[in-house]
C-alpha cells in the first residue's frame, strides 16, 4: 500500500486490485455469515428471526392478544431493524408459523401460511400473525438488561444483541442455512427429551454424549417419519455432522375387490408432497416402477396426510415399496451440519462470532451457559430495583415517623426544592428520597398505610437477601436453569412424532426391485443383444419348426444363446479374451419380435472384438472357478473371484495366441471332472484336478488334442445321474450317458460321442440334463423351440441322433440352454 499527494493537494491510496478483491470478498463472506445465514448458538436464532420476534414484541402482540397484518410486521421490521428485501423477512415470518417446518411454531399464524405440499403462502397484505407463547417466553425479561441492546443499522433505536430464549431453539426447531464456504443443517428434537438432556448436563458437567444420548434419542422431525439406525445419529452428536436416513411411515389398505393400496401417512422432513406423487406418476408414465395404477394426495384437514399409492392385482408390495422408497423422496438423507455462531472473547472483554460445527453437549453447553448469563443480568437487575424500592420505602417510613416535622418543613419551604434541600439536610436523605417525600400523598398517613408499607419493606428485604443469595452461589442459579427448563417442558412438551429403528436402513438393492425369474437371452453376430420371459415360449414337441423370436437385420443371426435368473451376473468374453460383467435385470426387456439393443450401448466392447463366450453367475467367489476352453483345446482354470472388477469396461480373461477363441467358460468347484466336446463329435474325459489354478491374463495349457479341423464346440461338467444332450446345426440331437466315457489323461483326443456329423451337421451345443428338464433350442433366423429334454432319445455313443427342430437352409441352429427349474436355482 503506497500513499501518494496529488498537485492539487489531495491523497491517492494505491492498492493491489487483487488485495482489495481479497479483502472485499472476506467482508462480504462474514457479512452473509454472521448477519444473515447462520444463527446464534445462544438463542438459535439468525438475525430476521431475531428481529421479526423482538419487533411483534414492541407492537405488543401478545399471544393473548389480537393478530396483526403481517405488513404491519414486515414494515416494522425493515424500517427499524432488518436493512434487506421484504421477502426475506415475510419467508422467514411464515416459516416460523408452518407446523410442517417448525417443531414448536414461535408464530401464531392467520390466513394462508402454505403447505407441506408446496402451496406457497398468500402475499403479506392477507395474512395475519401474533407471537406464540413460546415466543413471549423466547423475548422474556428482555427489558431486564438480560442482553445487550446495540444500535440498529441506522443507529435511530436499538435491538438485542441476542434474546433471553428461555426455549432451547435451536436444538428443538433446528435450522438451516447456506453461507459462503460454509452451511448449516440441524435437525429439530423434542422439548421434552432436549428438557432432560440440560438438566443432567446440569447435573454432571463430565457427562458423555453417550449418557446424553439415553435423553435425546434423536431427531423429532414436525412431520414424524422414521430414522434408521442410530449409527448416524451418534456420529452427528459426537462430530457434530452425519447422515441420518428417514423414511416415510405407510400402512397398507385393500379394498372389497381384493386391490391394495400403499397409504403414507407421514414423509420425512422437508419433503413436498406434491413433487412425491409428481414424481411416481412419471415413473408409472415412463415404466422405471412396475405394480402401480396410479397415485394420488388424498390429505385433508380431517384425515390428516393421506398420500394413496394404488396397486395392480398381483403387484409384490414389498418390490413396490422397495422402489418406491428408492426412486423418490419416500425415502430422504437428512445431512447434519451442527454449524453456528459461537461468542467469543477477546483479550480487552469484547465479543466476536465465530461459526463453529458443534456436538451435542456443545449445543446443551452453550444454552446453559447462555441461560446462566442471562438469569444472573436478570438478578442483578431485580436487586436493584428492589435495592432502590427499599431505599425509597425506608424514607418513606423515616417521614411517617417524623411526619409533624415533614410537615412543617414543607410550610415553611419557599418552594419544592427548598423543601427538598431542608428535607435532605435535617433527615440525611438523597435526591431521590426527597422527592418522594414531597410527592407522597396524604392518603399515605393513614394507618392502614404505614402497615403496607411496613409489609412491604419486609417482603421487599426478604426478596433481596434471596436475590443476594442467587448470585452468592451458583449452583442455585443452575438449578433456577434446570427449574425454568421443566417448565417450560412441561408447558409446551409433547410426545415424540419421530420414530427411530436400532437397525440401519436396508440397504436398497436394486435386484430387490427386480422380479426374479428366468429370461432368455439372446446376442446376435452384429452386436444387437434382448432378453425376453422364457413363460413367453410354449412347449412344443420334439421336431417343431419354432416360433420367431426376434427381428433381425439382413446378413445378421443369433450367435449365443442362453437362460439366467434377473439376478445373475452375465460375464461376456471377447474374442480377444477381455472379460466383461453385467446384470441379467440390467439389459432391456423386449418383446419376442424387436431387435434389442447393441451391445455396445451397455459395455464397452472394443470396435474390433465379438463376443464368443458367456456364462451366468450368481457370484463372484474364491472357492468357485471358471474352467475355461478355446477352440483350439486350450484350457484354464481361474477363480470367478477374478473377474469381480470387470464391470462394464472390462479386464483381460485369458491370452489368446493364433487366432484362437474362447468357446467356453463354466462355473466348477475346482475339483470335478469335464467333458471337452468336439464339433466333428470327438469327447474327452479329464480331471480338472490335472489343470493347476491360474491367473486371468495366463495362456492355458493344453486340454484336449484335436485332428485337423476340428475345433472345440464346448465343454461340461460331469455330473453322475444325468445325461449329456447334444444338439448339431441341422436341428439333430441326443442324449448320453457320463457313464459311456471312461476318464482319460488331459491332452488327448478322446473317444466317439456322435457319428456322422458331416451328414447330421457339426455339434453346436451341449448340455446336462434330467429327464423332466426343458431346453430352449434357437436358430440363426431367431426361431426358438422349447422341448422336454426326454423327448429326445438315449442313444449310444456313435449314433447319429434323432431329429429336435426342424432346419432349412440357410438357416441354421446355433444355441441350446436349459430352463432352469427349482432345483437349479441357487
Amino acid at each position: 500500500m503506497e500513499e501518494i499527494t496529488t498537485p492539487e493537494g489531495g491523497k491517492v491510496i494505491k492498492i493491489s486490485i487483487e488485495d482489495e478483491v481479497k479483502q472485499a470478498y472476506i467482508d462480504y463472506s462474514m457479512s452473509v455469515i454472521v448477519q444473515r445465514a447462520l444463527p446464534d448458538v445462544r438463542d438459535g436464532l439468525k438475525p430476521v428471526h431475531r428481529r421479526i420476534m423482538y419487533a411483534m414484541d414492541t407492537l405488543h402482540l401478545a399471544s393473548s392478544g389480537k393478530t396483526k397484518k403481517c405488513a404491519t410486521i414486515v414494515g416494522e421490521v425493515l424500517g427499524h431493524y432488518h436493512p434487506h428485501g421484504d421477502a426475506s423477512v415475510y419467508d422467514a415470518l411464515v416459516r416460523l408459523g408452518q407446523d410442517f417446518s417448525q417443531r414448536y411454531t414461535t408464530v401464531t399464524p392467520q390466513g394462508n401460511f402454505g403447505t407441506i405440499a408446496g402451496d406457497p403462502p398468500a402475499a403479506y397484505r392477507y395474512t395475519e400473525a401474533k407471537m406464540s407463547k413460546i415466543t413471549e417466553e423466547m423475548v422474556a425479561d428482555i427489558s431486564k438488561e438480560t442482553v445487550d441492546m446495540i444500535p440498529n443499522f441506522d443507529d435511530s433505536t436499538k435491538e438485542p444483541s441476542v434474546l433471553p430464549s428461555k426455549f432451547p431453539f435451536l436444538l428443538c426447531n433446528g435450522t438451516t442455512g447456506i453461507a459462503v464456504g460454509m452451511a448449516t443443517n440441524m435437525p429439530t428434537h423434542n422439548l421434552r427429551e432436549v428438557s432432560a438432556a440440560i438438566c443432567a448436563y446440569i447435573e454432571n458437567n463430565d457427562i458423555s454424549i453417550e449418557q446424553l444420548m439415553t435423553h435425546i434419542k434423536g431427531p423429532d422431525f414436525p412431520t414424524g417419519g422414521i430414522i434408521y439406525g442410530k449409527d448416524g445419529i451418534k456420529k452427528a452428536y459426537s462430530t457434530g455432522r452425519g447422515k441420518i436416513t428417514i423414511r416415510s411411515k405407510f400402512s397398507i389398505e385393500t379394498d372389497k375387490h381384493g386391490r391394495e393400496s400403499i397409504v403414507f401417512t407421514e414423509v420425512p422432513y422437508g419433503v413436498n408432497t406434491t413433487n412425491i406423487i409428481r414424481r411416481i406418476k412419471e415413473l408409472i408414465r415412463d415404466k422405471q416402477i412396475d405394480g402401480i395404477v396410479n397415485a394420488n394426495d388424498e390429505s385433508s384437514d380431517r384425515s390428516g396426510m393421506r398420500l394413496v399409492v394404488d396397486l395392480k392385482k398381483g403387484a409384490i408390495t414389498k418390490l413396490v415399496l422397495n422402489q418406491l422408497f428408492a426412486k423418490t423422496d419416500l425415502q430422504s438423507n437428512f445431512g447434519v451440519i451442527n454449524l453456528a455462531l459461537v461468542p467469543v472473547k477477546k483479550d480487552n472483554g469484547m465479543r466476536y462470532l465465530k461459526p463453529e460445527v458443534l456436538t451435542l453437549k456443545q449445543l446443551i453447553q452453550y444454552f446453559v451457559s447462555h441461560r446462566d448469563e442471562v438469569i444472573t443480568r436478570r438478578t442483578q437487575y431485580d436487586l436493584k430495583i428492589a435495592q432502590h424500592r427499599m431505599h425509597i420505602l425506608e424514607a418513606l417510613i423515616t417521614a411517617i415517623n417524623n411526619i409533624d416535622e415533614v410537615i412543617k418543613i414543607i410550610k415553611a419551604s419557599r418552594d419544592t426544592e427548598d423543601a427538598k434541600n431542608q428535607l435532605e439536610a435535617r433527615f440525611s436523605f438523597d435526591d431521590e428520597q426527597a422527592q418522594a417525600i414531597v410527592d407522597m400523598q396524604l392518603k399515605r398517613l393513614t394507618h392502614l398505610q404505614i402497615e403496607d408499607l411496613q409489609k412491604e419493606i419486609r417482603e421487599l428485604q426478604a426478596y433481596i437477601d434471596y436475590l443476594k443469595d442467587l448470585l452468592e452461589h451458583h449452583e442455585k442459579i443452575l438449578d433456577l436453569i434446570k427449574k425454568e427448563t421443566n417448565e417450560m417442558a412441561e408447558k409446551y412438551g409433547d410426545d415424540r412424532r419421530t420414530d427411530i429403528v436400532a437397525d440401519e436402513v436396508e440397504e436398497i438393492n436394486v435386484e430387490d426391485m427386480i422380479k426374479e425369474e428366468d429370461m432368455v437371452v439372446m446376442i446376435s453376430k452384429l452386436g444387437y443383444m434382448k432378453r425376453v420371459s422364457v413363460s413367453a415360449y410354449k412347449k412344443q414337441g420334439r421336431g417343431g419348426t419354432g416360433s420367431n423370436s426376434t427381428a433381425l437385420l439382413e446378413d445378421d443371426y443369433i450367435s449365443q444363446l442362453f437362460i439366467g435368473s434377473t439376478h445373475d451376473y452375465i460375464l461376456f468374453v471377447t474374442n480377444a479374451g477381455r472379460a466383461y460383467w453385467i446384470k441379467v435385470h440390467e439389459i432391456p426387456e423386449s418383446s419376442k419380435n424387436s431387435r434389442g439393443t447393441h451391445i455396445k450401448s451397455m459395455i464397452a466392447i472394443g470396435a474390433d472384438e465379438e463376443i464368443t463366450t458367456v456364462v451366468t453367475l450368481r457370484e463372484f467367489s474364491d472357492t468357485q472357478y471358471l474352467f475355461m476352453t478355446t477352440s483350439n483345446g486350450i484350457v484354464k482354470k481361474v477363480q470367478t473371484s477374478e473377474f469381480a472388477n470387470a464391470k462394464t469396461r472390462g479386464i483381460i480373461g485369458l491370452k489368446l495366441k493364433n487366432g484362437d477363441k474362447l468357446i467356453s467358460a463354466i462355473p466348477t468347484d475346482g475339483k470335478s471332472e469335464v467333458l471337452l466336446v468336439t464339433r466333428r463329435g470327438k469327447a474327452l474325459r479329464f480331471s480338472e484336478n490335472t489343470v493347476r489354478e491360474m491367473g486371468r491374463a495366463s495362456c492355458g495349457i493344453r486340454g484336449m488334442k484335436l485332428s485337423e479341423g476340428d475345433e472345440i464346440s464346448g465343454a461340461i461338467q460331469v455330473k453322475e445321474g444325468e445325461t449329456i444332450l447334444l444338439l448339431t446345426e441341422k436341428g439333430y440331437g441326443k442324449r448320453v450317458r457320463f457313464e459311456d466315457f471312461n476318464p482319460h489323461g488331459r491332452g488327448t483326443g478322446g473317444q466317439k460321442i456322435f457319428g456322422k456329423t458331416e451328414e447330421r451337421g457339426e455339434i453346436i451345443g451341449l448340455l446336462t440334463v434330467k429327464d423332466d428338464d426343458e431346453v430352449v433350442c434357437m436358430t440363426s433366423q431367431g426361431k426358438t423351440l422349447r422341448v422336454l429334454a426326454n423327448t429326445i432319445n438315449q442313444q449310444g455313443t456313435g449314433s447319429t441322433g434323432v431329429k429336435v427342430v426342424k432346419v432349412s437352409e440357410p438357416d441354421f441352429l446355433v444355441g441350446i440352454d436349459k430352463v432352469p427349474g427349482e432345483d437349479n436355482k441357487e
